[in-house]
């Protein structure tokens, strides 16, 4: 009895994975061996980076609110301790939002922590 494959799932697969790297330079679109190994790679570096995206937005964040702070007269980690000890608790994404498009907001917030 001859070995039964099933050629249409196994060529779906193949397809599939395919038409995920379509756009991609040279023999990584066309060659399945190649295709299936980029796509992979490609699926742990989307996996990592949604890891780092986290970690490069609160550096950003930190860098506008240091920004900010020091035009008012205080360093960012004086601005921190001071918004700590006067019981202030608002997250650096805010703090960063209104350093940039609400600096009288943000103003008032230093003279709070400046005063703690």
């Amino acid at each position: 009895m001859p070995r039964s494959v099933n050629h249409i799932a196994s060529r779906a697969r193949r397809k599939k994975i395919l038409k995920l790297t379509r756009g991609y330079f040279g023999a990584r679109k066309n060659v399945w061996t190649v295709a299936k190994n980029t796509w992979g790679k490609g699926l742990t570096y989307a996996y990592r980076d949604r890891k780092n995206k986290k970690r490069t937005f609160r550096a950003l964040w930190i860098q506008r609110i240091n920004a900010a702070a020091r035009l008012e007269g205080i360093s960012y980690s004086k601005l921190m301790g001071g918004l700590h000890k006067a019981g202030i608790e608002i997250n650096r994404k805010v703090l960063a939002d209104l350093a940039m498009n609400h600096p009288e907001a943000f103003k008032a917030v230093v003279a709070k922590a400046k005063s703690a």
